[in-house]
């Protein structure tokens, strides 16, 4: 067991509860969002910035760092925490799902993956037992197991023979990564599997839970399931996961999305929508989505989210917003990804501080009445 990660919840409304988690690197307030720095940064967006409004915790993934610098470049520089100057908790995915899906590239079997690198053709090879290695290499304060991460097709039996043996696979990888660990540092949290069969994922959160793991995650969610189905799933998992461990919903996403999520009793989460949609000019506001590259806002001389306190709302118009997303320049790119962390930062604040007060309910409204206004 890591000797410096603890997890206590202070306060709860409903299933939605707040907490604190602790980590060799500093605390980190539940429920959290975790910026997505796939290569050890989080793109276009420096550290002090990231510090600035309001990050706690980063992701990195660890197929990616693997490939390129590689874990023991990382490691000689003092881990991710002397190599990229963010000196706060870092969280690491064991790369499972990127490497399952290059598809043609990738063979598995009982032992661990194999795959021929995108980067120089070369055969390289994932195990539940090197995937914690590298993430010991890289110096992380919560690693993820190794898991089978199985992509139904449409019309597939939830409960397929296959989709059992991706789930008991992960359960055996889960065990053998437990048995790996060498780290005291380093806090491990197993993955429930299951797709979208509510009784396999009960069974597998049940067996995962029975191996000690300092956390546990939600994976193989998001991808083309109805929300109300997530949430059902999420619940029926959480009720066979201890509660006083961190849970954690891999890959998701919208801001509705984790207010269903945290409303079942989940403290993580993680995803690219915030900083890619800014990259593409479509901004997170407390009105609605707005597209910055609309027309109607060429002169549009209004921040663009009067309620926002991110370095973009203080300092820029939406009409000069615009003009930078057209023109292609880097700048725009930046403060429309800077505005988008700060409000899904500030909205778990805000979540966190409903909680405490018995609100949680109505700023849940709130978030899923705006979720398909366009401003």
């Amino acid at each position: 067991m890591a000797n410096d990660f603890h997890f206590q919840s202070t306060e709860s409304d409903g299933s939605a509860r707040r907490g604190r988690m602790r980590t060799p690197h500093g605390d980190v307030h539940t429920p959290a969002f975790m910026s997505v720095a796939t290569y050890g940064a989080v793109r276009g967006v420096a550290v002090s910035e990231l510090r600035d409004i309001g990050a706690e915790i980063l992701l990195a993934n660890t197929y990616h760092l693997h490939e390129r610098p590689g874990e023991d470049l990382v490691r000689n520089q003092g881990g991710l925490h002397g190599f990229t100057g963010w000196r706060g908790p870092w969280l690491t995915d064991s790369g499972g799902y990127q490497v399952t899906s290059l598809a043609d590239r990738m063979r598995l079997d009982e032992d661990g993956i194999t795959f021929s690198s995108p980067l120089d053709g070369q055969r390289r090879r994932l195990t539940p037992e090197n995937v914690v290695g590298i993430q010991e290499s890289l110096g992380s304060d919560i690693a993820m197991v190794l898991d089978e991460c199985h992509r139904p097709s449409p019309g597939d039996d939830p409960a397929s023979v296959r989709m059992r043996e991706a789930m008991e696979r992960t359960l055996r990888w889960a065990e053998r990564s437990q048995k790996a660990r060498q780290s005291s540092a380093m806090a491990l949290f197993g993955i429930v599997q299951g797709g979208l069969s509510s009784s396999m994922r009960r069974q597998s959160a049940a067996a995962i839970a029975g191996l000690g793991f300092e956390g546990f995650a939600h994976g193989g969610l998001g991808l083309g399931e109805e929300r109300s189905q997530r949430s059902d799933l999420v619940a029926e998992a959480n009720a066979e996961l201890p509660p006083e461990a961190p849970r954690y919903l891999m890959g998701l996403g919208h801001p509705v999305d984790l207010v269903d999520a945290i409303a079942e009793g989940v403290d993580l989460f993680d995803c690219v929508v915030p900083t890619r949609n800014g990259r593409h000019g479509v901004l997170f506001t407390s009105q609605g989505l707005l597209h910055i590259r609309n027309a109607r806002f060429r002169d549009d001389g209004d921040p663009p989210d009067p309620n926002c306190d991110c370095p973009t709302c203080a300092s820029h118009t939406r009409a000069y917003l615009r003009h930078l997303i057209h023109t292609g320049e880097q700048l725009g790119s930046r403060l429309a990804t800077l505005h988008n962390l700060r409000f899904y930062l500030r909205l778990l604040e805000r979540v966190r501080e409903a909680i405490a007060e018995g609100r949680f309910a109505a700023i849940r409204d709130e978030i899923r009445q705006i979720a398909t206004v366009r401003v």
